[in-house]
């Protein structure tokens, strides 16, 4: 059956709105946060001198995560080596690792209460290793601050380094996350200094190793077509990987990729079928990313092993 004949079950309105200035779509409201919570978690993460992703990548849901204790630290600074067009972190010239980062990380699990902790990075193509060792430190401190805690790392691709990425896994984080992004097509577009195959490679590591769940993921409205996020999807199960995520990009300012167009939840939806079809857990909505409610994801993907159930019901993947 052709890619694009595996979602034609979905309604006949049209799969999107077009992007563009103007209004978003209701679907991508969210109500206003609570300030209090806000305030208290960028006072933790400013005394601790932390980054986390919400913050640098301007995430929607920055609001709700905050105001629940939970957030996604991002190490080893907040500036990247790289350039991709859809991505909110600054780009330039990155500072000295700070030594003190991941003991600050383990004491921050701690106030905060956390039972599960996501860490990834800004990518650093400056460092001989990628920064595996920094992650190493990041997740050995953590652990040890905070016993029974569960550790997903969101990695860059070390540049295809298999090395690299082998000094992360011997970890043996519960979740090695390692987003694809996008389609194939538009990687000279959207991530020019980075591969879909080399990506592709970094996964099949993970997921041959075993260690844990195997997590990836991927952004829609960039111009993809549905035919194409099945191929992914396709490629993704093929190598083993457990977890995906989708969710709608959203411009972080006027100097990055504009929106080609905002997807109805009901396409999301079909696109969660088409991965449970091939085994896969899938979290689609328009305001997922990568590391929202990333604890639940863990729970519910384990159980998923054996039964294979939803991450989250349809109508759940429509308020999110």
């Amino acid at each position: 059956m052709p890619p694009e004949a595996e979602l034609s079950h979905v309604s006949k309105a049209p799969r999107s709105v077009p992007g563009g200035p103007g209004r978003k779509p209701e679907w991508l409201k969210k109500p206003l946060p609570d300030s209090r919570s806000l305030r208290r978690m960028e006072a933790l993460l400013r005394d601790r001198r932390l980054h986390t992703v919400c913050e640098s990548a301007l995430c929607p849901n920055l609001g709700e995560c905050f105001g629940r204790g939970t957030a996604t630290f991002l190490i080893m600074g907040d500036v990247c080596t790289r350039g991709c067009r859809f991505c909110g972190v600054s780009k330039g010239l990155a500072s000295a690792l700070d030594p003190e980062e991941p003991h600050n990380v383990a004491e921050a699990v701690a106030s905060l209460g956390l039972r599960h902790v996501v860490i990834t990075s800004v990518t650093r193509d400056d460092l001989s290793d990628g920064g595996a060792a920094h992650y190493v430190a990041t997740v050995r401190a953590v652990r040890a601050r905070n016993p029974g805690v569960t550790v997903e790392v969101l990695v860059p691709d070390f540049l295809g380094r298999v090395h690299d990425v082998d000094v992360v896994l011997a970890e043996a984080p519960e979740v090695f996350n390692h987003n694809v992004e996008t389609v194939p097509r538009l990687y000279p577009t959207v991530r020019p200094q980075a591969d879909y195959k080399r990506s592709l490679q970094v996964l099949s590591r993970a997921a041959t190793r075993r260690t844990g769940l195997t997590k990836t993921g991927l952004m829609v409205g960039l111009g993809e077509s549905g035919g194409e996020v099945s191929e992914v999807l396709k490629d993704v199960a093929a190598l083993g990987v457990d977890v995906v995520t989708i969710g709608q990009y959203l411009r972080p300012s006027k100097d990055h990729i504009p929106v080609a167009e905002y997807v109805r939840p009901e396409v999301f939806a079909a696109y969660r079928e088409t991965g449970e079809a091939l085994g896969l857990q899938v979290h689609a909505a328009p305001l997922v990313r990568s590391s929202y409610h990333a604890a639940e994801s863990l729970e519910t993907a384990r159980r998923g092993k054996a039964g294979r159930e939803p991450l989250y019901s349809e109508a759940d993947a429509e308020l999110q």
